[in-house]
């Protein structure tokens, strides 16, 4: 009976893990770039039971050293593995605002932390700083392949293959400011080209919060991604988080009446181990 009320509680434990994943994804669900989480979980060994005072004959192979035969399996409950990211691709949505840029594919931005260490996100909300320089929302600037990218206001395209263009006749003068409908574009140059990376097993990556990705030696060195790859740069488009919160509301639906039912098995095996005790074992 113990066992009963270890594997309940297992089970319990299990459904909060799904519980947490669950909730972090309901409360990112309009967060650009998100890639939902869900909470992985892996069996106990098992026990086989075998049939005792049983002498095997007619049943158990000659020369076989099990005398008590096997008559089935039984299980000891469930951990926590991991939590998996699913990196789906999330819809992308029109904004045409020049520095909203999506990825449709696999890969991820890179940006610069405060320390000088590269980080990664999916985030394409971008945003021009007082020194011209494109950063996050949160002020980290986003690399090139070149390193930091220096634009000016209304003088940038980006192509599908992450190139970024400029008028070069307006790039180097601060005071001319025009509109991209009165920038007629008249000398294009190449100012740099975002710098886009992959990993060998992006299962590893670790979130850091800010829509960043953090890689490990579990995940491997980021590896540049190239439009040969199957990735597409979208300026004007904002990806979605991957997250549907009717799902997410249904298997909210699934857990709590998983985690009620390993419940119920904690309450039923308490009573049965309270009988036994005060009934018949006083007998």
């Amino acid at each position: 009976m113990i066992r009963g009320i270890y594997t309940g509680a297992s089970g319990m434990i299990a459904r909060m893990h799904d519980m947490d994943a669950l909730s972090n994804n309901l409360a990112n669900v309009d967060v650009t770039g998100y890639k939902r989480d869900t909470s992985v979980h892996k069996a106990f060994p098992e026990l086989l039971l075998r049939r005792m005072n049983d002498d095997g004959v007619f049943r158990i192979p000659h020369g076989s050293v099990d005398v008590a035969p096997v008559i089935g399996k039984i299980g000891t409950g469930v951990e926590y593995n991991e939590s998996f990211t699913a990196f789906t691709q999330g819809a992308l949505k029109q904004t045409d605002n020049p520095f909203d840029i999506a990825l449709d594919g696999k890969g991820f931005f890179t940006v610069q932390n405060p320390v000088g260490e590269e980080r990664y996100t999916r985030n394409g909300s971008f945003h021009l700083s007082p020194e011209g320089i494109l950063t996050t929302k949160e002020g980290l600037p986003v690399l090139g392949e070149n390193g930091i990218i220096r634009l000016k206001m209304n003088n940038f395209v980006v192509d599908k293959e992450g190139r970024v263009w400029q008028n070069s006749s307006l790039a180097d003068d601060p005071e001319r400011l025009v509109s991209l409908e009165e920038n007629e574009w008249e000398s294009i140059e190449l100012v740099d080209r975002l710098k886009i990376v992959d990993f060998p097993r992006d299962r590893y990556l670790k979130k850091q919060g800010s829509s960043l990705w953090m890689n490990d030696r579990f995940s491997g060195d980021p590896v540049p991604v190239a439009a040969a790859d199957g990735v597409k740069v979208q300026q004007g488009f904002l990806e979605a988080s991957n997250v549907n919160a009717v799902t997410e509301m249904v298997r909210m639906i699934e857990i709590n009446r998983a985690y009620e039912a390993n419940q119920k098995v904690i309450q039923t095996h308490d009573q049965l181990a309270s009988k036994l005790i005060n009934e018949a074992v006083r007998l």
